[in-house]
């Protein structure tokens, strides 16, 4: 097992602190849940990497890169997703529900929602075929015992960022909750905030 260099855990951090679907979800689910919900939207999120990485690591990744109908297939079950979950909040429905007084989102729904966005992103399984091998010795004598270890890094540190993410909003539900108004622009915000994130995945290429 490799030493963790300074550079991927800078690069790993950068990563995964920039605005996404899943530090948006999580900030989401902080506000509409409470602490509690934060952290299980992290942990959710960070869940739904899993399958990228296993992609990655057993080449299966690479499969997806060559084969456009595969590849489009996902991306664009993932656009749907994306727009059906900014359609969702601006309705006040689903797992990110922000008034109170209605039934709440259960856990399960708070999983299934996080790990379905990341699950139907196939730039994230590209993004670890291209990423992960970076700092692996090729040359070492077991490579893939070293993408295993350095994709249980990358997941323990989305864990913790997303968690902060999801602790922080947390402490202002109180306040969001009790303005009507703060609440209604929240929820457009959030739900401007997936159709983007649409929106981009809609475009983006291999």
């Amino acid at each position: 097992m490799s030493t963790l260099s300074p550079e991927f855990l800078l690069t790993s951090f950068l990563i995964i602190a920039s605005p996404g679907t899943g530090a948006l979800y999580t900030i989401g689910a902080g506000i509409s849940r409470g602490p509690k919900g934060g952290v299980l939207a992290a942990f959710a999120s960070t869940l739904g990497t899993v399958p990228h990485m296993l992609a990655a690591v057993t080449g299966l990744a690479a499969l997806l890169h060559t084969s456009a109908v595969l590849y489009e297939a996902l991306r664009y079950g993932g656009v749907a997703y994306l727009l059906w979950m900014a359609w969702q909040v601006l309705r006040d429905a689903g797992p990110l529900r922000l008034a109170e007084g209605g039934p709440t989102p259960s856990a399960m729904q708070v999983v299934a929602a996080a790990v379905a966005m990341n699950l139907l992103n196939p730039k994230l399984s590209i993004f670890f075929l291209a990423f992960l091998p970076q700092f692996i010795d090729s040359s070492g004598a077991h490579p893939v015992t070293e993408m295993l270890w350095l994709s249980l890094v990358f997941m323990a540190m989305t864990f913790a960022v997303f968690a902060v993410y999801g602790l922080a909003a947390a402490r202002f539900r109180a306040h969001v909750l009790s303005r009507p108004a703060v609440v209604t622009a929240l929820r457009r915000i959030f739900a401007a905030g997936f159709a983007a994130l649409g929106l981009r995945l809609a475009l983006a290429r291999i």
